[in-house]
């Protein structure tokens, strides 16, 4: 429960004490403008009202002091809404959202409104301290640095480099999300991971494997745009509310419907034009469903399919079986209902296809994502405004931080782990490849030549799994030894399943090190008494950079204040620890370091010297603070800029923004449409999985962005392309050189002042043209390569079409596979799970679990979501005053059918019991918003442990206003085929009274 920390009384508005004055009794409209003050002379003064009223930001008289306007963005959801933040004397004083950016347009919800308390909260960590005999003692930060990295240290001297855990952040900005991937790899480890592999990995995994790019294809401003609005596994009026604007708009002003698809009647369920209830874990059978219909009345477009898609006729072998017999039989959907929300979708083209997290979060989440875009393929919704996949995300930066390489398989800018990869940004780095190798250990194993196999190409342990890591026998372990030291750089554990093996794996680390602004719950999770260290990092109102919104434009944040207490930025932190370990000289090369700070423009052009896959390279420091400078020019739909100092770009320079920075490329509003050329934004699929496959071709045919020179599809380009097409001309000499150099034909790289006139001086080698034609677009360190492609009409990705098989995957071809824990026992004998089997170093379970009967024990559906009031592991949320007054209480949402049955009363306490044994006490809430044998729980409670009031192992002054049960206590086993994303949709529970 809320508890009071500070005195004094608040001052009440005139408004709102009129309206406390009027609660109990009816009233016109006249009594209420006077009594509120609002006559004719309180109208015209209702701008003065700072009082919770949404005002325009202007600074104060000076006669206070001076007072001036910082321009930051949100630190929660994805959409990016500006916050201007009032500053006098280095004191944020107040704050308003931002009138003149497209985003927001001068919206802000709950928590947006009140994130000057996530900076300012007094319940923050304000000093390092370390866990010592069960009680919290302070420590200097030099204390800190040293004994944390005299253990990491010993670790990785004892076990090696894999033995500790480095888990980074969807909160850091993208220049310290950068550094993370980089700091991860001078340690010499590929276990590193962030909350992507949670929320959205499975879109990025079956979207980019689909049409090239795993990203929200269009934006919320492009919504406008729609005919229809189609949203599955989403719930944005609470987990994005500022983005439903955008398909409130839509709805209304192009009378567009919107259907909405979820087991829960949620508040975005509220506005939908039709609702449609299916059963948990079910995704895939729901939308084969509606293609069986749009394929059988032939609605879809052919012709774009014919240009444009690989593979359709194989998956209209597969959605044949879905009658609406057998739909409904395993969604739960009538038949007749599919077929309208079929025919709807058919009708009103383009549509807009938006999931979340209901969709990904399952054991064949990839399998859900592709289904969902070739929906969109069917309907030839792609590469149109109004159409795409509008795949929205979570966390403020969880887009950037994914596409700068946080991850666990890849490095900054999805290059993977193969030896090319990590000898490219051993380049852009400027250090040996020799050196990162080393740094790495052996696997023990060998290759196929009988060398000795590095862990550098190894994929880590994702964070869905760290805990196994620690728990499992060593010798089921793919790396050298079991994971004994973790690091949570920014990551809440309650966000996370299976939170008793987590306990015990937290018990059994050697040391746990968090570092973030508020202790989360890995504080107070575990009964460790010592070897618990908490750093305090600044909040990112604290430092400045760049953060990538969910449509993929970079905004640029200005400082607001100073680090708070003894708090330092995130960038500061790794650069200590950098020093410690001994490779700060080699990893800050080429950044300038001033009183111990990075520069955070410095890694902004570090990055983008390196990140030609995605086009990470136009968006310059100087480029992103001119955007948000003139946010006003921009238009409100299409985000292009009508005039003024950015005219033509697109507002943020969404990627790929192509080539330098000096190039001047607008970036890329959506993805993948051809009506535009592409130096102008436009696109084609991308040319990823080769020219052909079994003799069928896998290019773009009679399909182009317009203005292209070649018309029809081609591979990606390479430097063999160029000269095979004569283009190779148009390079100009230190492009040239700079290609020569990444082919191993020079010793050193080219220095763009010393190059002369000639791109070449002396006899050419006679392998020239095969060494230099090797060099593609992605490792092109000059940028050449895609400047000529794109002076040329053409897309420096290729041209090629969208794949709706993807033949390297478990399912090749989505198929519904029913839950591991599923009560459905009937469709196991043709919808069962997978066999077990050993994938991101450490084995997994499928079919072992499934086998078990678990459904008489525990009947019902458990899924679990997000909350208005709160996000994330809700740390800070629940640590801010404002939000924490609006939801005290942890609960489980149960049906009335089901309450009834088991005696359960509307706001009772009871106990949710998950088939591994975990347990939650939490109260009920009885509602019809869930349907009969399904329960809900939102995710972002913690602080107690089954039944259990945690609050007195916070450190002093730490603890939430508002601590809960943890949903995950009671989630169970069960993880993606492709990325291990962790299943949170569609497990089972009882119910019983408390």
């Amino acid at each position: 429960m809320l508890r009071k920390k500070v005195n004094g009384t608040a001052e009440r508005a005139p408004l709102a004490s009129a309206l406390r004055d009027m609660a109990g009794s009816a009233i016109d409209r006249r009594s209420f403008l006077k009594r509120s003050g609002l006559t004719v002379g309180g109208l015209a003064a209702m701008s003065g009202l700072s009082s919770g009223m949404v005002r325009k930001a202007e600074a104060a008289e000076p006669s206070t002091g001076n007072v001036t306007i910082q321009k930051s963005v949100c630190t929660h959801c994805s959409v990016g809404c500006t916050v201007l933040a009032e500053v006098q004397d280095g004191v944020w004083i107040g704050q308003e959202p931002g009138f003149d950016s497209p985003f927001n347009l001068g919206s802000h919800c709950a928590k947006g409104a009140s994130v000057r308390e996530h900076a300012h909260g007094e319940r923050r960590l304000k000093y390092p301290t370390k866990l010592v005999n069960g009680k919290w003692e302070r420590i200097s930060w030099d204390e800190a640095i040293a004994e944390v990295g005299d253990k990491l240290l010993e670790i990785r001297e004892s076990a090696g480099p894999d033995s500790v855990y480095w888990l980074g952040s969807a909160k850091h900005s993208n220049e310290q999300a950068y550094l993370m991937r980089k700091f991860a790899a001078f340690w010499g480890t590929n276990n590193v991971d962030h909350q992507a592999r949670i929320c959205h990995s499975t879109t990025v995994a079956g979207v980019a494997n689909t049409w090239g790019y795993g990203a929200m294809t269009n934006s919320y401003n492009d919504i406008h745009n729609s005919r229809a609005i189609f949203v599955i596994g989403g719930n944005p009026a609470e987990a994005h509310p500022v983005s439903l604007l955008h398909l409130l708009k839509c709805k209304e002003e192009n009378n567009a419907p919107l259907i909405v698809c979820d087991p829960r009647f949620t508040r975005t369920a509220a506005h939908a034009t039709e609702y449609v209830r299916f059963r948990p874990g079910s995704d895939v059978a729901l939308v084969w469903g509606l293609l069986w219909h749009i394929f059988e009345n032939g609605w879809e477009d052919k012709e774009f399919i014919r240009q444009r898609v690989w593979g359709m006729d194989e998956v209209k072998t597969e959605i044949k079986k879905w009658t609406p017999e057998e739909t409904e039989r395993v969604t739960g959907v009538p038949g007749s209902q599919l077929k309208r929300v079929a025919r709807t979708l058919a009708n009103n083209r383009p549509g807009t296809v938006i999931w979340c997290m209901g969709g990904t979060q399952h054991t064949n989440g990839n399998n859900n994502t592709r289904a969902y875009c070739i929906l969109q393929l069917a309907l030839g919704n792609m590469g149109t405004a109004g159409g795409g996949t509008n795949i929205f995300r979570g966390h403020d930066n969880v887009q950037g931080a994914t596409d700068l390489g946080v991850l666990a398989d890849t490095l900054p800018g999805y290059y993977g782990l193969s030896t090319g990869s990590w000898k490219h940004w051993a380049r852009v780095w400027d250090v040996d490849f020799d050196y990162l190798y080393g740094r790495f250990s052996l696997s023990g194993e060998k290759d196929a030549d009988g060398n000795d196999k590095s862990m550098i190409n190894a994929t880590g342990i994702p964070v869905s799994r760290w805990f196994d890591g620690v728990l499992e026998a060593r010798e089921n372990i793919e790396q050298p030894d079991n994971v004994k030291g973790m690091v949570f750089w920014g990551h809440a554990p309650n966000s996370q399943t299976r939170l008793p093996d987590m306990k015990k794996a937290m018990e059994k680390l050697d040391i746990l090190v968090v570092i973030d602004p508020y202790p989360t719950v890995s504080a107070v999770l575990s009964d460790r008494t010592d070897g618990v260290y908490l750093l305090p990092a600044a909040t990112q109102f604290e430092t400045y950079g760049s953060v990538t919104a969910s449509n993929r434009s970079l905004q640029w944040r200005q400082k607001i204040v100073e680090p708070l207490f003894e708090s330092k930025p995130d960038h500061t932190i790794m650069h200590m620890f950098a020093e410690k370990f001994g490779f700060a000289d080699e990893m800050f090369k080429h950044i300038e370091v001033n009183d111990g700070e990075p520069l955070v423009e410095d890694i902004t052009r570090e990055f983008n010297k390196g990140m030609w896959t995605i086009g990470y390279t136009g968006q310059s420091p100087e480029r992103m603070k001119l955007h948000m400078e003139n946010q006003y020019t921009f238009d409100r739909t299409t985000l292009r800029a009508n005039g003024g100092p950015c005219d033509g770009d697109f507002y943020g320079l969404p990627w790929p923004s192509w080539g330098t920075a000096e190039m001047g490329h607008p970036g890329t509003a959506n993805l993948y449409d051809t009506s535009m050329p592409v130096a102008e934004g436009g696109l084609c699929f991308r040319a990823r999985f080769g020219v052909e496959r079994d003799g069928d071709n896998l290019l773009a045919e009679g399909s182009w962005p317009v203005g292209s020179e070649i018309e029809d599809g081609y591979p990606e380009f390479t430097m063999a392309m160029l000269i095979k097409l004569g283009w190779d001309k148009d390079l100009t000499p230190y492009e040239r050189k700079t290609i020569e150099w990444v082919a191993g034909l020079l010793d050193k790289r080219p220095d763009a002042a010393e190059v002369g006139e000639t791109s070449q001086t002396g006899d050419l080698p006679s392998d020239y043209n095969t060494r230099v034609g090797g060099v593609n677009w992605k490792t092109d360190l000059s940028g050449g390569i895609q400047r000529v492609a794109i002076k040329h009409g053409c897309a420096p990705f290729g041209n090629a079409k969208a794949r709706a098989v993807v033949w390297t995957f478990p399912d090749p071809i989505p198929l519904h596979r029913e839950p591991l824990y599923t009560n459905r026992r009937d469709l196991l004998d043709k919808y069962a799970t997978y066999e077990d089997k050993t994938f991101w170093r450490l084995p997994t379970l499928y079919k072992s679990i499934q086998e078990n009967d678990f459904s008489e024990d525990f009947p019902i559906i458990l899924t679990s979501g997000r909350l208005v009031e709160y996000e994330g592991g809700g740390d800070e949320t629940r640590s801010n005053p404002w939000l924490a007054e609006l939801q005290q209480d942890m609960f489980c949402e149960v049906n009335p059918t089901d309450a009834n049955n088991l005696g359960v009363r509307d706001g009772e306490m009871i106990w949710v019991h998950g088939p591994e044994g975990g347990k939650v006490k939490v109260k009920a809430l009885v509602t019809e918003r869930v349907g009969r044998g399904v329960a809900f729980m939102p995710f972002h409670f913690g602080g107690w442990y089954q039944g259990e009031d945690l609050r007195s192992k916070y450190p002093n002054g730490a603890d939430p206003y508002v601590l809960g049960e943890s949903t995950n206590t009671a989630q169970t086993y069960g993880y993606d085929s492709v990325t291990q994303m962790q299943e949170t949709k569609a497990t089972l529970c009882r119910i019983e009274r408390a």
